[in-house]
Order: C-alpha cells, then structure tokens, then sequence
C-alpha cells in the first residue's frame, strides 16, 4: 500500500468515527502494512492538509479526531441554536477539586470547600461521564476515591492532566476550568464543533480558595455558600 493510498483511507476512517480512533485502530485499518511512526507521519500531513479548512485534525486522550474550529461555531450554531446546559459555581468547584487533586474523597472536597457536597454534584459529574470513583480509600468506612475521565479530557481537547493550565498562587482553578469549558460542547465528537459551558452565576459565586498543600484533607479553608444544584 503506497502512502497516499493509506492516508486516503485513514483521513475517511477519521472523519466517519464516531469516537477519536487510536493509533493501533489505523494499524489494524491498514491490515498492519504501515508502522506506527509512519502511521504518526501520516497524521502530521493531514493536519498540515486540513490548516486551512474548517475541520482540524487534533490527538485528546482517547486517539485522534477531526473536529470544528472554533471560529465555525457561531455558524454551525445557527443550526442547532440549543442552549448548552447550565452548570453552577459549586458543581464547577468540585470538579475543578477532582481534576487537580485527585484522587478525592468526597470528605476532601468538602474539607477543601468548606461546605457539605450535595449527593446531586457528584452524580451530575458521573452521569456526564466526567469523573467516576477508581478505588476506596484505606480508611474507616473506605470512602470513594474520585478521579477525572479520559472522557473529561476529550471534551476539554486534551491529551492528558499535564495540559491542564498551571495555577498561580492564589490558585484560580475553577476560573481555569470554567475558561477551558467554555471552549468545548458538552456533546462534543468528531464531528461536531467546540461550544460553550455555562455556569450559573446565582448559584453560588465564591472563589475556590486552597493551598498548594499535597493532600487537600489538610489545606486552609476559605468558607463558600451552599450547594444548590
């Protein structure tokens, strides 16, 4: 198979997949007649191909996936003028604690916060496949250990945590996270476009507020309003 005959075939292959494909896939796409270097190779050209379109060519968490530009939103909006859904300042806060301290109990993220984590946060974050429990903590009553998904990071557009903006001191994280949604679609896949996130600002406005301490069940306090999902 000669290389354009393979880009051809990977480039369709990537635009028809309903999920970001892996590398592996493309290999096993190809009947394993190119490497993955080459199959890498392949990739840089289409991204190279695609610089100038509408669509770009992007590697997040679970494999590669064209996706639109941001700039295509407000048009591809026009067909599809549905309200992203709302998510409030405290839903915001502790998935901002998960995404940088984890793994969490839910007893740190309310240590951390200052207030008790309605039960509703936590499924909503689960429900929309963004965090999800990886173990218990060896501790009396061996509370859930949440961490964040490779889902979560394909809908930020990242590869891994280590692209998660770095915090300045004081710590913005959950300004840092809210700016990243509101950059993706809550639906986003490979063929749809980034969007917007929205919090609810009536429900809840403190500042996450935290040391760079380690361990979240130890850091300082900064007291926030209840939970109102």
């Amino acid at each position: 198979m000669n290389t354009a005959d393979a880009k051809r075939i990977v480039e369709t292959a990537l635009i028809c997949a309903q999920q970001p494909m892996l590398t592996r896939d493309m290999r096993v796409l190809l009947g394993d007649e190119l490497t993955s270097s080459e199959i890498d190779a392949l990739l840089s050209e289409l991204q190279m191909d695609w610089s100038e379109r509408g669509l770009e060519l992007v590697s997040v968490a679970t494999g590669w996936r064209f996706q639109s530009r941001p700039e295509m939103q407000a048009y591809l909006e026009r067909l599809h003028p549905e309200k992203p859904p709302r998510y409030t300042r405290a839903t915001l806060e502790t998935l901002a604690i998960i995404a940088y301290k984890q793994p969490v109990t839910r007893g740190d993220i309310e240590t951390i916060r200052g207030v008790t984590v309605n039960s509703l946060t936590l499924k909503q974050l689960e429900d929309r496949g963004w965090i999800e429990a990886i173990g218990h903590r060896d501790t009396v009553g061996r509370p859930a250990l949440f961490a964040t998904t490779r889902h979560f990071l394909d809908d930020l557009g990242l590869h891994s945590l280590d692209q998660l903006p770095l915090l300045a001191s004081p710590p913005r994280s959950t300004d840092a996270l809210e700016s990243l949604l509101g950059e993706v679609s809550p639906s986003i896949d490979s063929r749809t476009a980034p969007g917007t996130i929205t919090t609810d600002a009536d429900s809840g406005n403190a500042e996450l507020n935290w040391s760079d301490d380690p361990n979240p069940g130890m850091s300082p306090l900064a007291p926030v309003s209840e939970d109102t999902p």
